[in-house]
């Protein structure tokens, strides 16, 4: 009787602290609706493997921010990391250098590791995809702050590949360009591994990434697309990043105009 007392109250406990939770969180979904400046932003990776069982939610979590916030200067990136694909499925947006973008997170906020699902805002903090009341919140600092820099961008499409030029005002010593390609929204069947049998769905799936210092005399790159590129349902998004500290100064978007 004694035992099942205690598993009683540790039930009530966990409801108690879901209700708790939840209730934070749809306070900071609120908050991050009224939330924004003239020039505040929030850039928001998300490191995601179809791999990884732990992720699906926080791909949901991804794709109630696009849905929601659509008019917002949130700019969202899911970089599908490559080290779940020998669990015996091979996520077909994973790709190394997302990876290796990871590590540099942790090598910049002194992590002793890296995991899925990992959410890293304005390249300043790092937050478990799980934690979305922590998320919202730095999600809402970002688009409340000043940004200390701008950034515009223009994209044409040359044949297979994507010409960009881009304007960038504030301070860019020791800095760099990121340039992702975004591809929207799109679904997977998954038929092995940890999520086998299920269908997923992704947004803002970045499918290249190219990045270059931004004291180079040049205002142009080229981006090579992917076969199945469209020029609807994909985006690109910039953003400038202090080398030293990892953190982001500016961020813009942009669609696509087809050469004459």
């Amino acid at each position: 009787m004694r035992t099942l007392t205690i598993i009683a109250g540790l039930a009530a406990v966990l409801l108690v602290s879901a209700a708790f939770v939840n209730k934070r969180n749809e306070r900071a979904m609120k908050n991050l609706k009224t939330a924004g400046n003239d020039n505040g932003f929030a850039v928001v990776e998300l490191f995601t493997s179809e791999g990884c069982s732990s992720c699906p939610p926080a791909d949901r979590f991804f794709e109630t921010l696009q849905r929601d916030n659509a008019n917002k200067q949130l700019f969202l990136l899911a970089f599908h990391v490559d080290y779940w694909d020998h669990q015996g499925w091979k996520d077909r947006f994973s790709d190394a250098a997302y990876s290796n973008r990871q590590a540099q997170y942790a090598q910049w906020m002194n992590l002793r590791t890296i995991y899925t699902p990992q959410v890293v805002v304005n390249g300043a903090s790092e937050h478990v995809g799980s934690n979305t009341g922590a998320i919202l919140q730095a999600i809402t600092a970002g688009l409340e702050e000043q940004a200390s820099g701008t950034l515009t961008l223009h994209a044409q499409q040359e044949g297979n590949k994507l010409a960009v030029t881009y304007q960038q005002s504030g301070n860019a010593a020791d800095a760099e360009l990121v340039l992702a390609l975004v591809q929207r929204a799109t679904q997977s069947n998954v038929k092995a591994g940890e999520n086998a049998g299920r269908k997923l769905t992704h947004v803002q799936v970045v499918r290249r990434m190219v990045h270059f210092p931004l004291s180079a005399a040049k205002k142009n790159s080229h981006i090579q697309l992917p076969d199945d590129f469209s020029d609807n349902g994909w985006e690109l998004i910039g953003f400038v990043q202090d080398n030293a500290s990892g953190h982001i100064t500016a961020a813009a978007r942009t669609g696509f105009q087809s050469a004459d």
